[in-house]
């Protein structure tokens, strides 16, 4: 089951429109980190004022989030990761973050 194609994996309505696109959401970020950063610091130093004073850093935030959500490349990188995991799960049976090597404690 290694060698199988991305493509003829058949996804279910809830994996295409919701668990996907929460991957994109994640990854976005940290294609974003900078931007996301310049908005949380922002908002810190803003207080209740952070809806006014902080409308460029919200902005440009934005537009980066919205650029990668819009890009259809950017889908299909995250719609394989998401079928790579799957069928590692599927393979193993341990969710990703479960997923960390656990050493042994006395050598």
């Amino acid at each position: 089951m290694e060698s199988t194609n991305t493509e003829e994996i058949p996804l279910r309505h809830v994996e295409k429109d919701v668990l996907i696109p929460k991957l994109m959401r994640e990854k976005a970020k940290e294609r974003c980190v900078d931007r996301v950063e310049a908005f949380s610091s922002c908002c810190k130093e803003s207080g209740f004022l952070m809806v006014f004073r902080c409308r460029e850093e919200n902005a440009a935030l934005k537009e980066c989030l919205t650029q990668h959500y819009q890009d259809p490349a950017f889908f299909e990188e995250c719609k394989r990761l998401y079928i790579q995991e799957k069928l590692e799960f599927e393979r193993t049976g341990i969710p990703t973050k479960n997923r960390t090597q656990k050493l042994p404690t006395s050598m």
